[in-house]
């Protein structure tokens, strides 16, 4: 959910500027990279409306858009920093780094790396390497310097370079880091903005400085505020969050998960739904907040609603699914859309009405039982009699069993409804009963009347 908010205001705001949405796929972690990620995240953004303008399988002017695939163009750069004495060899354990962090904690010190590795000889280096062991590469941060950039999202941010420490650009294996290729590449491919998450914040001065080591122009940043759960803790499976494939299987329409998302940290004056168009003529940069922002299921499923009320009707039928076509008589499929559509979130709620007004024997809820038993025979009795004067007229028969039992308001709708439909709320019962049929509605009263009392 995350990535898909970051990756939706990325598309607004190129939408918005009447520019590019760049699609780069950053697999150079070997361990942590497979083909099957990489396409559902192309799956995950088309199914979403975020059609990329520029990258895998649309191409354009700065192919090739997978970071794998540019290990040649890493090794230029690499070659341009290292003849300028911008990087060296380190050779430092995973365990020795960690132990100097550990250190530098304890004696409240901001933890960076220590430059154990910058002052080695060319002997040092090349006995190193002849005993096997192989080095990532570091880039020699300044010192004393101020670097300073005016974020999209939070305004100025000034970092001292005596605070970042020299950082890692090319692994021990020889692929590039992230602070590397993803600068160099957005460089590159003349990205102008940038927007993710607020994690990356620290990162951006290490990448400001290798662009200017460099040469290259550097971006505009916006870095956004995270989603969290209702604890404030960092957004999870446990929060109630779910990935955007998850939510697609389980029936949820794109518009509802786009417009839910577009709201997560950025302000709308329309609280309706809006297509991609109108979501980015609004969407603007000073909209978007800086707190962290609470992922709330409850208002998800609000537009959800929003997205069923303006389905059509045959994308409504597509999404019930083929279990509710078998049940639903085809010449009724327009009236049975019409009653249910308030009342369903979700395609098991359309099979659970198809089920309700089309399959037989009723099962009773415990509390619609509850209220029959309660109501007593003659009450039903009566509402045979008016149904047989008014099969297809809920509105009439109601009035019809009101003169004859008294019974008005919750006395006289629920018992109807629990008998009929087996529960005590959903779609309107004017529109259930042609639905359900005479025969159909009088067999359930009759059942009414033989219910344990």
């Amino acid at each position: 959910m995350g990535n898909a908010r970051i990756a939706l205001f990325c598309a607004l705001l190129a939408r918005h500027a009447r520019g590019v949405f760049l699609l780069r796929i950053e697999d150079t972690d070997r361990e942590r990279c497979e083909t099957r990620y990489t396409e559902a995240i192309e799956d995950d953004l088309r199914w979403l409306g975020l059609d990329w303008q520029e990258g895998p399988r649309v191409g354009g002017a700065h192919v090739p858009y997978v970071q794998s695939e540019r290990t040649a163009i890493y090794q230029e750069y690499f070659e341009r920093l290292e003849t300028d004495g911008l990087i060296y060899p380190c050779f430092c354990s995973t365990q020795e780094l960690a132990l100097s962090r550990k250190a530098q904690i304890n004696a409240g010190q901001p933890p960076r790396y220590a430059g154990t590795c910058a002052a080695l000889t060319q002997e040092q280096i090349r006995a190193k390497l002849a005993q096997g062991e192989l080095p990532t590469l570091r880039f020699r941060v300044p010192r004393g310097k101020q670097v300073e950039f005016d974020d999209l999202v939070r305004g100025p941010q000034q970092f001292a370079s005596n605070d970042i420490g020299d950082f890692i650009i090319r692994r021990a294996d020889g692929t590039a880091a992230f602070f590397f290729s993803n600068a160099l590449d957005d460089a590159l491919m003349g990205v102008t903005h940038v927007l993710r998450g607020e994690d990356h914040l620290t990162n951006t001065p290490r990448q400001i400085l290798l662009l200017h080591a460099l040469r290259l122009a550097v971006p505009h940043y916006g870095h956004l505020s995270l989603i969290v759960g209702a604890d404030s803790a960092p957004l999870s499976k446990r929060h109630g969050s779910r990935s955007v494939r998850e939510l697609r299987d389980s029936g949820y329409f794109a518009a509802a998960v786009v417009n839910y998302l577009a709201r997560l940290g950025h302000h709308y004056d329309i609280d309706a739904l809006l297509d991609l168009d109108a979501l980015a003529a609004g969407f603007h940069t000073d909209k978007l907040g800086r707190s962290p922002v609470r992922f709330d299921p409850v208002q998800l499923q609000h537009w959800q609603q929003e997205a069923i009320a303006h389905a059509s009707a045959d994308a409504l039928w597509r999404w019930m699914g083929e279990e509710v076509h078998a049940l639903v008589p085809e010449p009724l499929q327009q009236d049975f859309i019409d009653a249910v559509r308030p009342n369903i979130g979700l395609p098991p709620h359309a099979l659970l009405w198809a089920r309700i007004i089309y399959h037989d024997p009723l099962e009773l809820s415990l509390t619609a039982r509850g209220v029959i038993e309660q109501t007593g025979r003659p009450f039903f009795e009566r509402a045979q009699h008016a149904l047989e004067q008014h099969p297809q007229d809920f509105k009439a028969l109601a009035q019809t069993l009101k003169a004859a039992t008294g019974a008005n308001g919750k006395a006289l709708y629920q018992p109807l409804r629990a008998a009929l439909t087996g529960e005590l709320d959903g779609p309107e019962m004017v529109r259930l009963l042609p639905l359900m049929g005479a025969e159909r509605a009088r067999n359930r009263l009759e059942a009414a009347l033989i219910i344990k009392r």
